[in-house]
């Protein structure tokens, strides 16, 4: 898709511009599901599984991703566009973006490889997706977090909502009061660029259904 590159608009989105469907409906246009008044919790388990793009681009989750995005600044990606562009991009694209998402296929612009010198030497390859598939996965991570967040082991402090580093800090010195005195540092080399994205897949989609999401 062309990037707009033409006049910032006014950054604050209207209400009857963007994203005004789901203002009144968080569904989209797409009705929501019904069910019986006897509905089960596996059956509105399964509907949320089934309907999680709805939720991903509900206006509500987008704007919430969309200032997380504008507070994280960070560079462009390979097409160039900066995080102050990205609104004014979104007031004239975002019917066409809305409805790729919605009918599956939406594709991912390649991301930028950058390479950031470590301090004992070597590189570490960092990538840097474009603007809007950052909002599109912050907006993504927001539904997906919920789901899966409860089943990640009471050990793990790394990139959880309401946890950090200082929770880990506080667990160790717990243990040292205890009597514990070996600790066993262990990192994954290079894990997001050897693991199998087969097995890694097939366990995410035992939890999400909506096969909008998977691709």
């Amino acid at each position: 898709m062309a990037r707009s590159r033409g006049k910032h608009r006014q950054p604050n989105i209207p209400q009857g511009g963007y994203l005004r469907e789901e203002m009144v409906n968080p569904w989209g246009t797409e009705e929501a599901p019904s069910f019986p008044p006897a509905q089960t919790r596996e059956a509105t388990r399964e509907a949320y599984s089934n309907h999680l793009m709805e939720r991903v681009i509900s206006r509500g989750n987008l704007l919430s991703a969309l200032r997380r995005v504008e507070k994280n600044k960070g560079a462009a990606g390979v097409d160039g566009m900066e995080i102050k562009s990205l609104r004014p991009y979104l007031l004239d694209h975002w019917p066409e973006i809305r409805h790729q998402l919605l009918n599956g296929t939406y594709q991912p612009q390649p991301v930028r490889r950058v390479e950031i010198p470590k301090p004992d030497g070597g590189v570490r390859l960092l990538g840097i997706p474009t603007v809007l598939d950052r909002l599109l996965q912050q907006a993504l991570l927001q539904v997906l977090t919920p789901i899966f967040d409860p089943i990640f082991s009471p050990q793990s402090y790394g990139f959880r909502p309401g946890r950090k580093a200082q929770d880990a800090v506080r667990q160790a010195q717990s243990y040292i009061r205890e009597g514990y005195r070996v600790v066993v540092d262990m990192d994954l080399e290079k894990f997001f660029d050897r693991v199998n994205h087969d097995i890694l897949m097939a366990k995410v989609a035992k939890k999400v259904k909506d096969k909008r999401v998977l691709r």
